[in-house]
């Protein structure tokens, strides 16, 4: 089997169970505060934890390289505020590279991001704000993608969103940071999902949760526990979605073409609900055993998740089609936090061809150029295809039992193109 036109660029999410909906982005671990130094105190401040650590970050005079940092803190809406938490950030010997400010009720939410001396800790951050009069401090280590302001990081995303709807939980997450996203469907006789605009609303009692209008009629909710969501970005998230509603179902034009030695040419591209009867009737040429592999639950269940899989608003899906239009495969990427899950599907009798491995490469480039940094595939030790697809990357895998079924990790390089092994192809 050969690529051809492999390497047209991949514009840059429903976990399937016996029982129903999985989240877009739930994951496998409940969404927690960024692991920063363990003993320097990041995260939401207290006063209780107030310290007034040393004026300086380099008490030895070296020349240590500067660091980012993104912090964020509440100050009273009077004048001179700012201009004292400035004062003591300065003693630090810390820039302040960029600023937004989150108007609140009382007070003002101010979002810094800043280059200080290697040797400054979160501790030591926090406590001159707190000394300038601000609280609830927030810190984070930064890294270069923070450089980019915040209007273009917005437009950025918005582009994304409109190219590609399956890019709105990716879009929300890098506007939101660390969170927790999941969609409920929409159900016949269900009343409004959302606050008194019918769009969106934000949990008032802790701040830690919105909730919006998905583009299905649904509900999507964003819960971020450790760092209250302010209004305005309650404003940004819902016209994101706004966006990606108004612009209706629509899918990138993508196709590749594959050579399976002695069965002919077979188009790999993405799939969308029109696809639905096709995919049907993939799940009943199946064996009850294929389709059990793939489920991980009674096999009567599958054809009622697909048109969730099949919907762009989901997920991506990639569909392999015989000349004839016959489907014959699906992969599934399905986002899940920091990390991505794969699952594939052949037909019986292409299995073995390397059909599944192509498919996997595919996907596993779509995470990459996404920012994912691993996938991850949930299978049974019997499952020998998926293991050897998965061999067939050329990547770091781990290997975990999970409530008796398999877990293979592998570690994503994103600068790094992966290959599924050419000897498996035509097996």
């Amino acid at each position: 089997m050969k690529r051809v036109n492999d390497e047209r660029p991949a514009p840059s999410w429903f976990r399937l169970t016996p029982s129903g909906f999985r989240a877009w982005w739930t994951g496998r671990h409940e969404p927690s505060p960024p692991a920063g130094d363990t003993d320097t105190g990041a995260g939401p401040s207290s006063p209780a934890g107030r310290r007034t650590g040393q004026a300086g970050a380099d008490p030895l005079g070296l020349d240590l390289p500067a660091v980012l940092w993104r912090m964020r803190a509440t100050v009273r809406d009077e004048p001179g505020s700012l201009a004292a938490l400035c004062d003591r950030l300065a003693r630090l010997g810390v820039d302040i590279v960029s600023l937004q400010t989150h108007p609140l009720a009382d007070g003002v939410v101010d979002e810094f991001l800043l280059r200080a001396p290697a040797g400054t800790t979160a501790a030591e951050l926090t406590s001159e704000v707190e000394l300038a009069g601000g609280w609830d401090v927030w810190t984070e280590r930064g890294d270069a993608h923070d450089l980019v302001d915040a209007p273009t990081r917005a437009v950025a995303l918005a582009t994304r969103t409109a190219l590609d709807p399956s890019e709105l939980p990716l879009a929300l997450r890098q506007l939101l940071g660390r969170c927790a996203i999941r969609q409920v469907p929409a159900r016949p006789g269900d009343a409004s999902v959302a606050g008194p605009d019918g769009t969106a609303e934000l949990d008032e009692e802790t701040g830690t949760r919105m909730r919006l209008r998905a583009p299905d009629g649904g509900a999507i909710t964003v819960e971020r526990p450790y760092l209250p969501f302010t209004p305005a970005e309650l404003a940004r998230a819902r016209a994101l979605v706004e966006l990606d509603s108004r612009l209706g179902p629509r899918l990138p034009l993508s196709e590749d073409l594959l050579t399976v030695p002695g069965a002919g040419h077979f188009t790999v591209r993405r799939a969308d609900p029109r696809d639905l009867e096709a995919a049907k009737a993939l799940h009943a040429r199946c064996s009850t055993q294929t389709l059990r592999r793939r489920y991980h639950g009674p096999v009567g269940d599958a054809d009622r998740y697909l048109r969730h899989l099949l919907s762009p608003n989901f997920g991506r899906t990639l569909v392999v089609e015989t000349g004839q239009g016959q489907v014959v495969g699906l992969g599934h990427l399905l986002w899940d936090g920091d990390e991505t899950e794969v699952a594939l599907l052949v037909e019986d009798a292409w299995q073995r061809r390397g059909i599944g491995g192509e498919l996997l490469y595919r996907l596993v480039r779509m995470a990459a150029e996404a920012g994912c940094e691993a996938v991850y595939a949930v299978t049974q030790a019997s499952n020998t295809g998926m293991l050897a697809a998965m061999r067939g990357l050329d990547l770091p895998l781990e290997y975990q039992v999970e409530e008796g079924t398999l877990v293979i990790t592998a570690r994503v390089e994103p600068v790094r193109p992966v290959t599924p092994a050419p000897s498996r192809l035509g097996e």
